[in-house]
């Protein structure tokens, strides 16, 4: 739903962005193994959308005994400040990206473990004891704040838990607390490795697509602003850049109509596997519609469909993580490239 809402913002702000047409995304990545050297990630298909981040897994134990271990899912981080809202998919659960996984075709429960903190302080029993939830984005939290006794808002604004945030509620201009703690997630489950045998594991949810209401490198007829942060970021090429200008030129008021969305995959964690690496990667990135540009960095990369993008590699150890830029026009006749 926030998607939804974010993209018809950011498409009805044609005009250059500022600092605060800006909505944040979450870097999220991939499983994380407790430590083991029998199992072996054999391959990693990685599917990347702005609509849905897909992953399936092969493990092998290579050993003649049964292997059991913790594996775990690593939900972003999230900040309860109503003034740097990130983009959140699914804004009013617990599981706000809409996480599910399956081991060998089955579904399976992982569970949740939740913790929230304020200035670097464990304070999930405060919440708890108040019955306030500690998701923060919620109407739960909210309606929760509301009914705080008058003593403990006022200690809990003193240690940093919540905030006051004046804001109209469609009656007027109103004062509330709203959540400033932060929030870790993290779905994991134990799961077996039989003896010399393969597990497939695979899961989905949904990217946190943060997004700039225009483009935030170009302006006055020149890359400048944000361009030499997103040039190594993004590794965007003459060819982007190019059609970027072209954009400009088609447009009389002299900006190019596009407004940005944002994604971010954490590929450097994990590799607690056997030897660390990848036996077989295939990464796929679909920019979602042939009017999109897209720019991301990444080796021999091959164009395999009208808007989707594959690399593939064979004992693949990441370096670094992948970041995606996408430029989806601000209207209705577009000027994808």
């Amino acid at each position: 739903m926030l998607r939804t809402v974010l993209t018809a913002a950011l498409a009805i702000m044609a005009a250059p962005a500022f600092a605060n047409d800006s909505v944040a995304e979450l870097g999220t990545g991939g499983l994380i193994l407790s430590r083991s050297d029998a199992v072996a990630m054999q391959s990693e298909d990685l599917f990347i959308s702005p609509e849905k981040v897909a992953v399936d897994y092969v493990f092998r134990n290579n050993t003649d005994k049964d292997v059991s271990s913790i594996v775990a899912f690593p939900m972003p981080d999230i900040e309860g400040d109503p003034n740097e809202m990130p983009a959140i998919p699914e804004a009013q659960s617990d599981n706000f990206l809409g996480f599910e996984v399956t081991i060998d075709g089955v579904d399976a429960k992982p569970q949740l473990e939740q913790r929230a903190f304020a200035l670097g302080i464990d304070i999930t029993a405060d919440l708890k004891a108040q019955n306030v939830p500690l998701y923060p984005f919620g109407d739960a939290a909210k309606a929760a704040l509301a009914k705080l006794p008058k003593d403990v808002a006022e200690d809990w604004e003193n240690r940093g838990i919540v905030i006051e945030d004046t804001a109209d509620d469609g009656s007027g201009m109103k004062t509330a607390y709203a959540p400033f703690w932060q929030l870790r997630s993290t779905y994991w489950w134990r799961s077996t490795f039989p003896a010399n045998k393969e597990v497939h594991v695979s899961h989905r949810y949904k990217p946190s697509v943060g997004g700039t209401s225009s483009v935030s490198f170009f302006s006055d007829g020149q890359f400048q602003g944000q361009y030499a942060a997103y040039k190594t970021r993004y590794c965007m090429d003459g060819a982007f850049e190019n059609a970027v200008r072209k954009a400009a030129k088609a447009n009389p008021d002299g900006y190019p109509k596009y407004y940005e969305s944002r994604i971010a995959y954490i590929l450097t964690t994990g590799g607690n596997w056997a030897s660390g690496n990848i036996g077989n990667f295939n990464l796929t990135i679909d920019k979602g519609d042939v009017k999109n540009l897209v720019s991301f960095c990444g080796d021999n990369v091959k164009k395999v469909g009208p808007t989707t993008f594959e690399i593939t590699a064979k004992d693949f150890y990441p370096e670094r993580d992948i970041d995606i830029l996408l430029l989806e026009p601000s209207d209705n006749g577009g000027n994808g490239g």
